[in-house]
């Protein structure tokens, strides 16, 4: 399937592009969301001779945005998505033997560099949405410029990005920078009088409906920004009648849909609302937005000392990026924006978010550093290098985990658990479930542990939904139990868990389980009699 080729304003810079990158290596490359760095760049690296034979790997913040990018490419490029062009990503990947342009996840690159430190075979990679400063992409950064730097000078690196500031960025790389405009239209922005004080979901929804008919012209999607795929879901339902009654297709859009569901944003329609996370900020783009409902919330990587692991929580967004929301009613014409906040809140928000190296846990990052071979962590050539304090406390813990040794020399245990998609800490509880038989039954508890809590706030004490007794005095084995019987079932059969239970977040427990361990239906076994080896499977797993 072919996709006419339509101009973008990035297209008549691709020449310079290609000059500059011939004459250094690097390139820091900042242009507005819609400009179509994603898609455009990638293809014109195929024409440089120093591409000849040559991979490019363009690595993305998010799965959606892979995927959607890929198969952009490949329609415009008239090739079937896989072959010229393809993705990778977590679980997932349309690539072959053939593929010149590989859209993937930032992790994929680090996964990639163990069995490949050299990256042979590859020309440019590009890392896009760089502003948005993940814990993987800076790693990804400092892994790249020391094989530029050491083994592949002729590499080519180009960092992308919508508000990046490109002098420290260009520093770093000793890059050549390029800064594009795009002539957008203007957005007229208005903001809440008094805080809110209604729930999320009817806040939302009377923004939604407010503005609607204040689209110009009466024409063009309205893009919703939600923090995540529950507050979506119930936004939908609040709608769900006055949708109906205006003929107004609702459609969410997050990375847990199923790729069918998220391709369905992009075929357009005649009246939709487009209830989406922070995916639709810069990572795609759908170009028939008019208006913008901003709730001005995002869910973001949190290290929580009390559970010793990340966690997402909902922090309010940075002024940077509500801009770059309210610039997405902007690109075809005039637009509006409904920021549900007020201007004094506005004022009070921080210009920039906080990157993910000086927020999230680092365990996991200083185990990729050591399978790079560096021993001495604290010199490891960050972009922009964490407190010492914080990566001393993650060796400690590595070191008691026995994912590292004397020296920060990677252990053969470390060597495993790093090649589970898992925090060290439960990557420790899986290998050491595996040991003695229980590799089941330790992929669920890792994977209760790893997602959100399955219980709703009135059931946090653990009483059994179907008001049976509390048998157990741990709360992890409260909620394996009632994990277990769905374990291994049919998806069809997963409405079934009780009132007190979040159904979406079993769900998810149950498919990252899966995921975990073969499959195969759950045998049932005395709680009781295994519930001590669980136990002690928690305690390997959090030493300190």
């Amino acid at each position: 399937m072919s996709r006419e080729k339509i101009p973008l304003p990035i297209d008549s810079s691709l020449g310079e592009i290609l000059r500059k990158l011939a004459k250094n290596p690097s390139l820091v490359l900042t242009a507005p969301p819609g400009t179509g760095k994603t898609t455009r760049v990638p293809p014109a690296l195929l024409e440089a001779p120093w591409m000849a034979g040559k991979a490019a790997l363009i690595l993305e913040p998010r799965r959606i945005a892979a995927r959607s990018a890929a198969k952009r490419v490949s329609e415009e490029l008239s090739s079937p998505l896989g072959e010229l062009c393809g993705y990778q990503v977590r679980m997932e990947k349309a690539s072959s033997p053939k593929t010149r342009l590989l859209y993937c996840t930032e992790g994929i690159l680090t996964a990639r560099l163990r069995s490949d430190p050299f990256l042979e075979g590859v020309g440019a990679v590009m890392l896009d949405e760089f502003h948005e400063r993940s814990l993987e992409c800076d790693l990804a950064a400092a892994f790249l410029r020391e094989i530029q730097r050491h083994a592949s000078p002729e590499l080519r690196i180009i960092v992308c990005s919508a508000t990046l500031d490109a002098g420290p960025a260009a520093q770093y790389f000793g890059a050549d920078s390029l800064e594009l405009e795009s002539p957008f239209y203007p957005v007229e922005i208005s903001y809440l009088e008094t805080p809110p004080e209604e729930r999320l979901e009817k806040r939302v929804a009377a923004g939604i409906k407010k503005l609607w008919g204040l689209r110009p012209d009466g024409r063009g999607d309205l893009l919703a920004f939600l923090p995540g795929a529950g507050e979506i879901r119930r936004t939908q339902k609040e709608l769900s009648d006055w949708a109906s009654l205006k003929e107004v297709e609702l459609l969410p859009l997050h990375g847990d849909l199923p790729a069918s569901e998220q391709d369905r944003v992009f075929s357009g329609g005649p009246q939709r609302v487009i209830l989406s996370t922070n995916v639709a900020e810069s990572s795609i783009t759908v170009p028939t937005v008019s208006a913008v409902v901003d709730s001005g919330l995002a869910k973001t990587l949190q290290f929580d000392p009390e559970s010793g692991l990340d966690s997402l929580i909902t922090v309010k967004i940075s002024r940077a990026s509500a801009d770059q929301r309210a610039g997405r009613a902007g690109r075809t014409g005039p637009g509006v924006a409904l920021r549900l906040w007020s201007r004094h809140d506005d004022l009070s928000r921080p210009q920039a978010a906080a990157p993910e190296v000086k927020r999230a846990d680092l365990c996991r990052a200083l185990l990729e550093i050591a399978a790079w071979g560096e021993r001495d962590f604290s010199s490891f050539g960050w972009f922009d290098p964490p407190e010492s304090s914080r990566v001393e406390a993650a060796r400690e813990l590595l070191f008691d985990l026995g994912a590292i040794g004397e020296g920060n020399a990677l252990t053969a245990e470390g060597e495993k658990i790093l090649s589970m998609p898992l925090h060290p800490r439960l990557g420790r509880l899986l290998l050491e479930a595996q040991k003695i038989g229980l590799e089941r039954e330790g992929a669920l508890i890792a994977a209760l542990l790893e997602e959100r809590d399955i219980f709703r706030p009135q059931n946090l004490f653990g009483e059994r939904s179907e008001g049976g007794k509390v048998r157990h005095d741990s709360d992890i084995l409260r909620r394996y139990e009632v994990a277990l019987p769905f374990f291994g079932g049919k998806e069809s059969h997963w409405r079934d868990f009780g009132d007190g239970v979040d159904k979406n977040a079993l769900a998810a427990a149950l498919k990252t389980a899966g995921r975990l361990a073969p499959a195969r239906v759950a045998e049932k076994k005395n709680l009781l009699e295994e519930g001590e080896e669980l136990l002690k499977l928690i305690f390997l797993a959090f030493p300190d």
